[in-house]
């Protein structure tokens, strides 16, 4: 019996194995060139390629606008040292380097081409070719400036009060560390405490205090110097720290302290001090000028009704 014509069994090409197989992208694999050359091109990290004395041979489009330049032909003339804002930072990571052949995320700052700051973290090793045996440094570098900036926001949040701006209690924590490591230090505090406060919270309402502890602390802090603090350590309760403070100066700060609350002080306030004693602690020196409360008060009232308006 002949076979039907058109059978689709008898017309339909035979295909190979080979020809079932879909076509492989050469972009699958990082063995490829082209491959590595988009991944580098796109990669929002920067990638180098340096000597070891620094001079910069290559580089990816996010390295050059780390350091806010165009092209490589910007860093002509330059090396690496030129790029630390701390040159001896790279000392330090190239001596790094030549001891252990790589490090991982050594974080320094940068100065870019228009003078700007910035926070990076660099992980680089040593390749050495072989037919050659030139050395090259292949890195990685990452742009951490936004997270540093949260970190020390976070910091300052964590010892700052929230309403006053004073620094709070976690920064007395840290200067009880120091009286430990260092027994002999120099050290004043000033006391502070507002009188009546609690009569003026129930007299004038809990957001009119909070606006006499504002203008407290920023008189506070106009009698000090920078590098000496305005602590919160109470609802009304503020001590000054005196970095190498002996009783002389202690006891000048608060003389001075006593005369600008006459014109300027927002509210009437007492206060004690106390210079630190060889070996005392913080808590000791604390409340000795605490004591002391009872002794120094401010000479005259302010005006309460100009300090209200």
């Amino acid at each position: 019996m002949s076979k039907r014509a058109g059978n689709p069994t008898q017309s339909r090409p035979v295909m190979s194995d080979s020809s079932r197989e879909p076509s492989r992208s050469r972009y699958r694999s990082l063995a490829d060139p082209e491959s590595l050359r988009e991944f580098a091109k796109n990669l929002g990290e920067g990638i180098y390629i340096t000597t070891p004395d620094g001079r910069i041979l290559d580089a990816n489009p996010a390295f050059l606008e780390t350091f806010g330049v165009a092209s490589l032909a910007d860093f002509e003339g330059m090396s690496a040292f030129d790029l630390f804002l701390d040159p001896s930072q790279r000392e330090l990571e190239l001596k790094l380097l030549e001891r252990d052949g790589r490090v991982r995320e050594f974080e320094f700052q940068i100065r870019r081409h228009d003078g700007e700051v910035r926070w990076v973290l660099d992980t680089s090793y040593v390749v050495t070719d072989p037919d050659t045996g030139e050395r090259f440094l292949h890195g990685v570098i990452v742009d951490i400036t936004g997270r540093k900036q949260l970190e020390g926001e976070l910091i300052e949040m964590s010892t700052h009060d929230a309403l006053t701006g004073c620094l709070n209690r976690r920064y007395l924590d840290q200067v009880a560390m120091a009286f430990l490591h260092d027994p002999t230090a120099r050290w004043g505090c000033i006391f502070v405490d507002i009188d009546h406060f609690k009569h003026y919270n129930d007299e004038h309402g809990h957001q009119a205090g909070d606006r006499v502890l504002v203008r407290m602390a920023r008189f506070l802090m106009r009698q000090i110097r920078a590098e000496e603090a305005v602590v919160r350590v109470g609802g009304d309760e503020f001590v000054i720290v005196l970095v190498d403070a002996d009783a002389a100066r202690t006891q000048r700060v608060t003389e001075r302290l006593k005369i600008s609350a006459l014109k300027a002080a927002p509210v009437p306030f007492s206060l004690g001090w106390a210079a630190r004693e060889a070996g005392e602690s913080l808590v000791q020196l604390l409340d000795r000028a605490d004591r002391e409360l009872l002794n120094v008060r401010v000479e005259k009232r302010v005006d309460e009704k100009r300090e209200r308006d």
